[in-house]
């Protein structure tokens, strides 16, 4: 019997250690840490599925949102309102007022998550955003944009863009006591995608007097025409972003079917009969990227596919801003830029910082060699890493140095 105990013991031990495993890259310094992570949102993911299947959870009410702390108390000396700016939700973070002669930051901050999870009353983003009103003495406003399944784009985008041009009006500037001068927009991610594609707007209209002085991007997701990048290859599975999933939330947020996963998966989404010489140069890793990340890396274009007519959004934009002409992004302000190394969407981040900077746009570059996707959202809380404090570090001291 003790026998049958050990041998039980011994397999269960087994089969713990395989579902935690997954292969780290050496550059990450607390491997074990990011596979406990993945692992605990593999098994949410399934838990999630099996609820839904039996009917304890309906499509919008994902587990992910029994777990995020929506009603955690402001931080002393902050005031937190949910309120609508444009007629979209949005949640507002105030330090101590300073009176009339003691005008303040602004900053407007947009959430990630694959444009279909996330909200500004989670415990990670709420975190952030108490961190930067408190410490940059800033009123913070978060921004509650649609998600999928509800909307595709362009939606999440006009709801961001929408607010953006509420908050840099007068009367809202003056309502919060916001120095126009000092006003900036930031965002990780899908939210990194959404802050670059509303400030390139801002920037090109002449109805709006007041415009954003910086931009804050931290790993964002900024085109899907290439997803053979050389971080797209190297971050293939790399937690907690696989290169699948990253093609899935695109193909959600552009409104196309996953039966075109495997193609855009190689690259037939961009033939070249479909995608003009002008847009794939803005997206040429071949020649944005520093060699030191090219590696023995080949591009990778077909000639010729149909999948382009069925998603027309790829080549928008506002949907992907690094396909944007340099004369708009000349117009945009000095830019923060945080790259991760081990993360799929690296590449995206470095070549926007190249053609900004192409552009005369100043641009502070800042790569985590032992960072990974999301580890801003990984600075406090049961599954800190060392590296997403230092990343929230960097990002924090930028914008008291720069906005």
């Amino acid at each position: 019997m003790a026998r049958l105990g050990a041998v039980l013991l011994v397999l269960l031990t087994l089969s713990l250690a395989y579902y935690l495993y997954s292969p780290i890259p050496a550059g990450i310094r607390e491997p074990w840490r990011l596979m406990t992570l993945d692992a605990f949102i593999r098994t949410l993911s399934h838990v999630e599925i099996m609820s839904k299947w039996v009917g304890l959870l309906s499509v919008n009410g994902s587990m992910w949102s029994l777990l995020q702390r929506t009603d955690e108390e402001a931080w002393p000396g902050l005031k937190i309102s949910d309120i609508t700016l444009g007629g979209v939700p949005v949640r507002v973070y105030e330090p101590p007022a300073g009176g009339e002669a003691h005008l303040r930051r602004a900053i407007m901050y947009i959430h990630g998550g694959g444009w279909a999870m996330g909200t500004t009353k989670s415990g990670s983003y709420n975190h952030l955003c108490q961190t930067m009103s408190d410490e940059l003495n800033a009123v913070v406003v978060s921004v509650e944009y649609r998600l999928y399944p509800e909307v595709n784009f362009p939606e999440p985008y006009l709801d961001c863009l929408a607010v953006a041009k509420h908050l840099l009006s007068h009367q809202v500037l003056a309502k919060y006591s916001i120095d126009p001068d000092r006003v900036g927009v930031a965002g990780d991610s899908a939210g990194g995608n959404l802050a670059a594609a509303v400030v390139q707007e801002v920037s090109q209209d002449d109805s709006v007097a007041v415009k954003f002085s910086v931009q804050a991007l931290v790993y964002p997701a900024l085109q899907a025409l290439d997803f053979n990048t050389p971080s797209y290859l190297e971050s293939f599975n790399v937690p907690p972003l696989h290169r699948p999933h990253m093609i899935m939330f695109w193909l959600h947020y552009l409104g196309a079917g996953l039966s075109e996963l495997q193609p855009a998966m190689m690259n037939h989404h961009s033939a070249a009969d479909q995608v003009p010489s002008e847009m794939w140069a803005r997206v040429d890793w071949t020649s944005l990227l520093p060699d030191k990340f090219k590696k023995n890396h080949k591009a990778l274009r077909a000639e010729k596919s149909s999948l382009q007519k069925q998603v027309r959004a790829l080549l928008d934009v506002r949907a992907a801003p690094l396909l944007a002409g340099s004369e708009v992004l000349a117009k945009t302000p000095r830019a923060y830029i945080l790259t991760a190394e081990h993360d799929v969407l690296r590449d995206d981040g470095l070549m926007y910082a190249q053609r900004l900077q192409d552009a005369g746009v100043t641009v502070t570059s800042e790569h985590l060699e032992d960072g990974f996707h999301g580890c801003l959202c990984f600075a406090s809380g049961a599954f800190s890493f060392d590296v997403g404090k230092r990343a929230e570090k960097s990002y924090i001291t930028w914008l008291h140095t720069n906005l």
